[in-house]
C-alpha cells in the first residue's frame, strides 16, 4: 500500500502545514500531509490538495487516508469532485469517521459507494442550478422595480461635490466647523 494522510487544518489552528513520513502500528509507511487553509478554498486550489493529486496521478500513492471525508473540498460539490477525481485516478479513499473506503480489499471498486457518490453530486449539482436560477430571478425582478443597476445593485459612487451636496452631509458639515 502506498498511502498518504491528508488532515486539513483551519487557519486559527496554531500548527503549520508540513509533510512527514510516518509509520502505522502494522509497520506501514505512509505520507502524512496537514494542510492548513481556508475551508474556502477547493481541493484541488490547496497547495497539498494538488500535490495528493499528482501523486495520484503519478501512481505514487494508491491510498488516501483523510479523518473525514469533509477536508476534501469547499463545499458538497467540491468533496464530491474531488472524491470522483480521486476514484478515477484508483486512488482508494478510507474516511475514518464516515467508515467508507472507495476500493474493495480485493481491489474491485466499490460499487456502492460509486453509486451514492453519483448520486449526491446528481442532488449537488441540481441544488446548484436551482441557486442560479433563483439568482437571474431575484436579479429580472430587480430590474423590473427599476432597483437593479449594471454594478448589481450597488449604489454608485458619488463625486466629492455630490457627496457634500447631499442635505445630511451638508448638515455634518457644518456641525464640523462650528
Amino acid at each position: 500500500m502506498k498511502a498518504a494522510k491528508y488532515i486539513k487544518l483551519e487557519v486559527s489552528d496554531s500548527n503549520s502545514s508540513r509533510q512527514t513520513i510516518k509509520h502505522t502500528n502494522e509497520g506501514i509507511r505512509y505520507l502524512e500531509v496537514v494542510d492548513k487553509c481556508s475551508s474556502r478554498i477547493a481541493f484541488q486550489n490547496r497547495e497539498f490538495g494538488k500535490n495528493i493529486i499528482r501523486l495520484g496521478l503519478s501512481g505514487e500513492i494508491d491510498t488516501l487516508l483523510v479523518n473525514s471525508i469533509d477536508s476534501l473540498g469547499k463545499n458538497g460539490l467540491d468533496i464530491l469532485k474531488t472524491i470522483k477525481k480521486l476514484i478515477d485516478l484508483d486512488v482508494n479513499i478510507k474516511s475514518e469517521k464516515e467508515g467508507l473506503q472507495t476500493i474493495n480489499a480485493d481491489g474491485s471498486k466499490n460499487n456502492s459507494i460509486i453509486i451514492m457518490i453519483n448520486v449526491m453530486n446528481s442532488i449537488y449539482q441540481h441544488e446548484e442550478k436551482i441557486k442560479l436560477e433563483k439568482q437571474k430571478q431575484g436579479i429580472l425582478l430587480a430590474k423590473s422595480k427599476g432597483v437593479y443597476k449594471k454594478n448589481g445593485g450597488n449604489k454608485p459612487k458619488l463625486s466629492y461635490t455630490d457627496f457634500i451636496n447631499k442635505e445630511k452631509n451638508k448638515n455634518c458639515l457644518a456641525e464640523l466647523k462650528k
